[in-house]
């Protein structure tokens, strides 16, 4: 199960970068951003899910962290990508520009998160 965390540390870090970076040129062109920005957007959130969810079994196995400040920056990046749901404006260029900010930032917490592990 660790090792599978660690899996997904890399790939939530990759897909969270590719996400934001692709959701900014997105809206840098003056876009809607389209399936695309949508579906990558919805991965890195899903993944980051996905890593907390893997995460918890670890800890219900007893398997813990070294240093605890890993569970605060892994808490941090759920929040960041679950923040522009609640507070993002309702216009789409706008509300672009705040999830990939948010996935850009997730992505810089999940890397905190791994090299604190």
């Amino acid at each position: 199960m660790l090792t599978v965390h660690h899996a997904l540390a890399f790939l939530v870090i990759g897909v969270c970068l590719l996400a934001a970076v692709v959701a900014l040129v997105a809206y840098r062109r003056r876009g809607g951003g389209g399936a695309l920005v949508s579906h990558a957007l919805a991965l890195a959130q899903t993944l980051i899910v996905a890593q907390v969810a893997v995460g918890l079994l670890l800890l219900a196995d007893h398997r813990h962290a070294d240093k605890r400040v890993h569970y605060m920056y892994g808490s941090l990046a759920v929040l960041a990508v679950a923040w522009p749901w609640i507070y993002a404006p309702p216009e789409p260029r706008r509300r672009l520009a705040w999830f990939a900010g948010a996935t850009l930032l997730a992505a810089v917490l999940a890397l905190r998160a791994y090299l604190t592990a």
